[in-house]
């Protein structure tokens, strides 16, 4: 199994995750009211699924489709981390924003230099 592999397994497992979390949990819900969000917790939750499912999907019969997901996941978690810096957060609350931000960047380059 390849590194690219095991990132792509990674992020699309995590963002399913999270991005179902959006729908089903209270937890979820209290974080977009800190992060001054509630009326985007769906929004956001339909993105990165929608971006998980292009990444892991797209990887296994259209890579183009896996570096769209790519792109938008990482833009996704860029956007994330600046809400972290908005709001203050520290150094490891806003760490998973821009490590998977770099993640799907990594990965989205990765496809694009192989296709």
């Amino acid at each position: 199994m390849t590194l690219t592999i095991i990132l792509v397994l990674i992020s699309t497992i995590s963002f399913l995750f999270f991005g179902i979390s959006c729908f089903v949990t209270a937890e979820m819900k209290t974080e977009f009211i800190r992060y001054g969000l509630s009326d985007k917790l769906k929004l956001v939750g339909t993105l990165q699924i929608i971006g998980a499912l292009a990444l892991g999907l797209g990887y296994l019969y259209l890579p183009t489709l896996a570096i769209i997901g790519a792109i938008g996941l990482s833009i996704l978690m860029l956007f994330g981390f600046g809400v972290r810096i908005k709001i203050k957060d520290n150094f490891i609350q806003s760490a998973p924003s821009i490590i998977f931000a770099f993640l799907n960047a990594y990965i989205a380059i990765v496809l694009i230099m192989n296709d």
